[in-house]
């Protein structure tokens, strides 16, 4: 473990490589399948409409992009960019029937496309993994149409004492069920690790502000066990 811990970029690379074959079915074991409805939560709270771009970042295998496309029920061309070539190729297999996905390997700090271009920016669980929060918030605000939306789904700060415990015995045992699964333990210990880690969610705003987005907020989801950040370039 001690290894992972030196070098955050080696060490998520490492971790998604490790783990992207068996991506979808470990999220639906660890969140008990209650990843799917924060995810649906979030498009709801988006609410777009015909026409509008999206670019998902940290995208793994597209669910995103897929609840967007059924929401609009349109042939609007979405850009799904992830680090990981693996899940690149999960996603693209698993969506192969959607012909209006662009997908790019790329980090959230260096986005290869122009400013300006997009009406909606999200980032689901993958947040916490950048090498560089404020590369990574600034590029979400280059890239995003004047008008634009931000929106992060994110592991948080539970506010509820009896519901953190709770949360915390559970997670003890997410490791072990990797290994039971994926057959890798270490991978799903950064995982947690990078959970307990991560800022709360007022250092989240205050990060947002700090990059240029306005009416900044969030919703907790779950207790607080994830939350939604918004936030708007104007």
């Amino acid at each position: 473990m001690q290894q992972y811990l030196q070098n955050k970029k080696g060490l998520v690379q490492n971790v998604f490589d490790q783990v992207y074959d068996q991506y979808d079915l470990m999220n639906d074991v660890m969140s008990l399948g209650v990843h799917r409805l924060w995810k649906k939560n979030m498009i709801n709270m988006m609410n777009p409409s015909p026409n509008q771009k999206l670019i998902d970042v940290a995208c793994g295998t597209g669910d995103i992009a897929k609840l967007f496309l059924n929401y609009i029920n349109d042939s609007s061309i979405i850009t799904c960019v992830d680090p990981n070539n693996g899940m690149i190729k999960k996603g693209k297999e698993k969506l192969n029937k959607y012909k209006n996905l662009n997908w790019v390997i790329a980090p959230a700090e260096k986005l290869p496309v122009r400013n300006n271009l997009f009406d909606f920016y999200t980032i689901s669980f993958g947040l916490r993994n950048t090498k560089n929060l404020d590369k990574a918030l600034n590029e979400a605000y280059r890239v995003l149409k004047p008008g634009g939306r931000y929106l992060c789904l994110e592991f948080s700060k539970i506010q509820n004492s009896n519901l953190n415990l709770i949360y915390k015995n559970y997670s003890k045992f997410i490791p072990s069920i990797g290994k039971l699964i994926v057959g890798e333990k270490e991978p799903y210990e950064y995982l947690i690790k990078s959970i307990e880690n991560f800022i709360n969610q007022e250092e989240l705003v205050d990060l947002m502000k700090k990059n240029g987005f306005k009416r900044c907020k969030y919703r907790n989801l779950s207790g607080g066990i994830v939350s939604i950040h918004s936030g708007w370039k104007i």
